[in-house]
């Protein structure tokens, strides 16, 4: 990612900072690819570039911890330059990418190849995930050191558990030697079964076999159990059930490094939404949608900072791979350039506040995962999202960035959205003006 030379004022804007303790009205100066100064009075030179950022909100540029960007392999849904183009449109400067991608990147080869797409396409940073284990399959651990050296910066089997609690520990202790975090997938794929959507009264009425909250949580308690004998890092993937928050509630309050993510699709709907979508497989992914208890625990947890980040699980499918029996479809939906509106209502709700919001997508994951950006104070890299937190929109699935279409939000009216994405100092996305 090249850095911009260039002088850059964002005026005007409410600056949302928490990793600096900065909200208020400021203006933001970046130089030479990084943040120069926030001030609340800066003298402009005249030749200077500006942008105009009245009635917005200018935060650091979002970090999403989890995306499937699907290249090498299945680029018929999605590539690295169309992911990070759909990132740059929801707000985001940075993503990690998950490892199953065919061939799953458990080589260096497959590292290499993800940040070589990354850096030509020369839009959001890309952070690749390294597998766990080889081919995904749980039996042998993967070249972690090896992928770790290359440019991992955690490793995960998402998209399946890593079952065997033996491998398991292996990894927690082998990772931990450089200081990655697992990020993992929670499912006790026996007690899962063929449920593909939650256990319970909406998947009776539907017909569609269920998926116990319990299949998430025995998994989580027993991560827990090996982080306390192993001290290695552990990250809960896409936490969906009031007993997983309870567990990583208490894993934190012995000082175990368990952190843990919410999607916003499991802050916003719930089982309901699937028997009210009628059989729409844009509402199936797994985890899949909770109860209503359940997604006011995992509300509550983030709000109170049990839940450390938001993370979208951005999971691009092509048409075929949705229009089809619910029991069939595959799992995942489009995340990235709904993210911001999905998890901005939240806060007209009364569910969570705006600073805290903004920390769940910046200061979050980038402390998580070691990365830089997530801030701007001087010296941080010229990320920056700019924001109108008022702007209404129709989310229409033939507009959006991916090369996928599978949201559960098509048709909705959307408020909030991403005007400006800066990376590097680099204006990569602007909203167009007849979209403002």
């Amino acid at each position: 990612m090249s850095e911009s030379s260039e002088v850059l004022f964002i005026e005007g804007g409410r600056v949302i900072d928490p990793a600096s303790g900065v909200d208020g009205v400021r203006t933001v100066v970046l130089r030479g690819g990084q943040v120069a100064e926030v001030a609340e009075r800066v003298e402009r030179p005249r030749d200077a570039r500006v942008i105009d950022a009245r009635g917005r909100w200018v935060t650091p540029g979002f970090i999403d911890a989890h995306v499937h960007l699907r290249e090498p392999g299945q680029e018929y849904k999605e590539t690295v330059e169309t992911g990070a183009r759909a990132a740059v449109a929801g707000g985001f400067t940075a993503v990690l990418a998950m490892p199953n991608t065919v061939p799953p990147n458990d080589s260096v080869a497959v590292t290499e190849l993800v940040l070589a797409r990354a850096a030509q396409a020369g839009l959001a940073r890309v952070y690749p995930v390294g597998c766990i284990s080889k081919g995904q399959k749980g039996e042998e651990l993967a070249e972690m050191g090896e992928l770790f050296q290359a440019g991992c910066v955690a490793f995960s089997d998402d998209g399946r558990p890593v079952s065997s609690s033996g491998l398991m520990r292996r990894a927690l202790e082998y990772a931990r030697t450089f200081g990655a975090p697992l990020a993992v997938h929670e499912e006790d794929l026996a007690l899962v079964g063929k449920g593909v959507m939650n256990e319970g009264p909406a998947a009776t009425r539907l017909g569609l076999k269920g998926n116990p909250a319990q299949a998430e949580e025995v998994m989580v308690s027993r991560d827990v159990a090996l982080v306390e004998l192993t001290g290695g890092r552990l990250h809960v993937c896409h936490l969906s059930t009031a007993g997983a928050v309870r567990a990583v509630r208490d894993a934190k309050a012995r000082g175990l490094a368990v952190t843990a993510e919410v999607a916003p699709h499991h802050l916003a709907l719930t089982d309901e939404d699937v028997a009210a979508s009628g059989y729409d497989t844009d509402f199936k992914m797994a985890p899949p949608l909770r109860s209503d208890a359940d997604r006011a625990a995992v509300r509550a947890a983030l709000a109170d900072g049990t839940i450390d980040c938001i993370a979208t699980d951005h999971a691009p499918h092509s048409a075929v791979e949705k229009a089809v029996e619910f029991d069939v479809a595959l799992n995942g939906i489009l995340g990235l350039e709904t993210a911001f509106s999905v998890c901005l209502a939240l806060v007209r709700e009364g569910a969570l506040g705006e600073r805290r919001l903004v920390e769940a997508l910046t200061a979050a994951p980038a402390r998580i995962f070691g990365l830089p950006g997530g801030s701007l104070a001087a010296g941080s890299p010229a990320d920056v999202a700019i924001l109108d937190p008022g702007a209404e929109w129709r989310c229409d699935p033939e507009r959006l960035h991916s090369k996928s279409r599978n949201t559960p939000w098509k048709g909705k009216t959307m408020i909030g959205r991403c005007t400006h994405t800066l990376v590097g100092g680099n204006l990569v996305y602007e909203l167009a003006r007849g979209e403002r």
